[in-house]
């Protein structure tokens, strides 16, 4: 698969660069008239605010050396040590959608969310190649071509790699992960500028290979022992979790009296698939007894557990704005349904049959909802934001900017999703219809500014108290309490240069001694020092320099496959641990390369380090992406 797409990839980078070797359309003067000036990105949202920015595409070279930088998330986040592998938020977000959901968010971090496409406006055909190979099967793709159709209607399709290979429990290189995803988008505006569409169709589809982390020989086992990672015992040999994703979306907006008030429609349509399957239970040797998972409650000879949700949602409201307000008003419905199916024997004459139990639900929900912000230039800002699903859930916010000072306050009361009230599986089942909606609260304060000439920065804090709070616990079922978890914390973001010398630094620190079921890292350190600059008379802009990433240890959740969901653990606790990259950013022209060997203090001060507890970090790797650009 892996040594296909490298041929593939380089098959068309070849094409390409026959075709034009400077991937520009010049003129008689041989200047370039198309190039990143010309080609220019926006968004529904904006358009939907009455904000009209077209911005360039981003051609800079910074962060591209990151991870983080690779997904559609760039948040910091808990994963299962590997690129693509399935993640949680390492901070706490405040929820934005009420009401039913499926609750199964392992991999949002690397879907596209139809939500926030880019659309395109070109004055000449776009395309882009970005590429990340690492030297222990890391590997990143994305194609993506664009063009205006006429000068009023784009049209582009993209197509997404992750892939990875297992770092543990295996004596040769097999792939871990398998992510395939495709995206397709359109705008269209009317010749008189008063209508807008928007479309976009999105597909994930991912394999990931379960192995349960690490399985340590006996409970005495020091931590440090574990790290011998393809000799390493796992507890899974042939489980595996599957999950496709469908979203269709489509906004039409109509200008009514031009921007004072507009009339939108927004149709979603989500399906979501999971399938967690095992041949091979693992089992005591010695006492025959079943290890890893609490029980078999079906058949104790193979799992094969599967997920369906489907979602159909309509919006429509009417919005407005001018220089110093915008508005928005709407009424919004939902139907969703979900399927539970998981695989049973019935024995009839000694002969033993399959066939699949199954529990259906299904739901429709009204919400009503606005948006009221004031604002004066880029000065200051009132914001009024809320949503109501009729009879039962509710968020609202209030949000204030002066300058570069911004406070708010939200509070959201939401219901459980629906993974958190019902589960049929061949080794889980619960049904908490007792369950009762939860309770957030969050203030907020921030600024953020420049500090002369050299220096930016960004400050923030915030507390949070939740009531009634579902979490999944150390046997891995839901679980609410019927307290409060309270904590706070704090963040600072800065940067400063002298010359061509960069310094930036982030922290967070997060006190939980009220919430003791969430768990947070009380430090998060990541700092970057490089030198930036151009080089070879201005032909090569570069970037070169080291980044540090260290959380502090904390007793980070553990991961169930079957259900795909993180839980609460007390017997493991990562270890303060800094991992260090070097990288070479460098733009030479349309093309964006970057070299790293990451994790280069690997086995100096540790054997390794685990980012969920038995799922061990990467170990030291060399790593190389491009992006290459086309404007013809």
């Amino acid at each position: 698969m892996k040594s296909k797409l490298l041929a593939v990839f380089l098959l068309v980078i070849c094409l390409l660069a026959g075709r034009n070797a400077t991937a520009q359309i010049i003129d008689d003067s041989t200047k370039a008239i198309y190039g990143p000036k010309t080609t220019l990105q926006l968004y529904e949202r904006d358009v939907l605010e009455g904000r009209l920015l077209r911005s360039r595409i981003d051609t800079a070279v910074n962060n591209m050396h990151n991870e983080r930088f690779w997904y559609n998330d760039t948040a910091y986040y808990q994963h299962l040590g590997n690129t693509g592998t399935a993640a949680k938020p390492l901070f706490f977000k405040m929820p934005q959608k009420i009401g039913i959901r499926f609750g199964k968010n392992a991999f949002d971090r690397y879907a596209y969310d139809p939500q926030s496409i880019n659309y395109y406006d070109t004055r000449s055909p776009y395309s882009h190649l970005y590429y990340v190979q690492g030297q222990r099967g890391e590997q990143v793709f994305e194609g993506i071509y664009a063009r205006n159709i006429t000068e009023r209607w784009n049209a582009g399709v993209a197509y997404r790699i992750l892939s990875a290979n297992k770092q543990i429990g295996a004596q040769r290189r097999e792939g871990l992960i398998d992510n395939n995803a495709v995206k397709a988008f359109s705008h269209y505006t009317s010749e008189n500028k008063r209508f807008d569409l928007f479309f976009n169709y999105n597909f994930m589809k991912v394999e990931q290979i379960e192995t349960g982390g690490i399985r340590p020989d006996s409970l005495n086992t020091p931590t440090d022992a574990l790290f011998d990672y393809e000799t390493e015992s796992i507890w899974l040999q042939q489980a595996a979790s599957e999950e496709s994703r469908n979203a269709l979306h489509l906004t039409s907006i109509y200008k009514l009296a031009g921007e004072n008030l507009k009339v939108y429609n927004t149709a979603d349509w989500y399906r979501q698939k999971n399938e967690f399957s095992d041949d091979g239970f693992p089992f005591d040797i010695g006492t025959g007894s079943l290890l890893f998972y609490p029980d078999t409650l079906y058949t104790s000879v193979r799992t094969s557990d599967r997920n369906s949700y489907r979602e159909l949602q309509n919006e429509f409201g009417l919005t407005g704005n001018s220089k110093i307000s915008f508005y928005k008003a709407y009424l919004k419905y939902r139907h969703a349904n979900v399927n539970y199916s998981v695989l049973d024997f019935v024995r009839n004459d000694s002969l033993r049959s399959e066939f699949r139990r199954n529990e259906d639900a299904a739901f429709n929900q009204l919400f009503v909802g606005g948006q009221l912000r004031l604002f004066y230039e880029n000065k200051a800002e009132i914001l009024v934001d809320g949503e109501f699903q009729i009879s039962t859930d509710y968020r609202v916010k209030a949000q204030g900017k002066l300058a570069g000072l911004r406070v708010s306050q939200e509070r959201v009361l939401r219901s459980p999703s629906l993974v958190e009230e019902f589960m049929l599986s061949n080794h889980f089942r619960w049904d908490n219809d007792n369950f009762n909606s939860s309770v957030i609260d969050r203030s907020e304060v921030g600024y953020v500014g420049k500090l002369g000439s050299r220096q930016y920065i960004k400050l923030g804090a915030h507390y949070t108290n939740i009531k009634r709070y579902i979490f999944f616990n150390e046997q891995a079922v839901p679980e609410q309490l019927g307290g409060n978890q309270r904590f706070w914390g704090a963040e600072i973001q800065h940067r400063i240069k002298f010359g061509p010398v960069h310094f930036e630094n982030y922290a967070a620190y997060t006190n939980v001694e009220e919430a003791n079921r969430i768990r947070v890292p009380e430090w998060l350190l990541d700092s970057k020092l490089y030198y930036e600059g151009f080089i070879f008379k201005k032909a090569l802009f570069g970037q070169f320099g080291v980044q540090a990433y260290m959380p502090t240890g904390y007793f980070a959740d553990a991961y169930m496959p079957v259900t795909q969901q993180f839980y609460l653990q007390n017997e493991l606790k990562l270890i303060t641990y800094p991992v260090i990259d070097v990288f070479v950013n460098a733009d030479i022209k349309t093309l964006n390369i970057f070299l790293k060997m990451s994790h280069v203090n690997d086995e100096l001060w540790e054997p390794g380090y685990f980012t969920t507890p038995y799922y061990p970090g990467m170990r030291r790797s060399f790593v190389f992406g491009i992006k290459w650009m086309f404007f013809d």
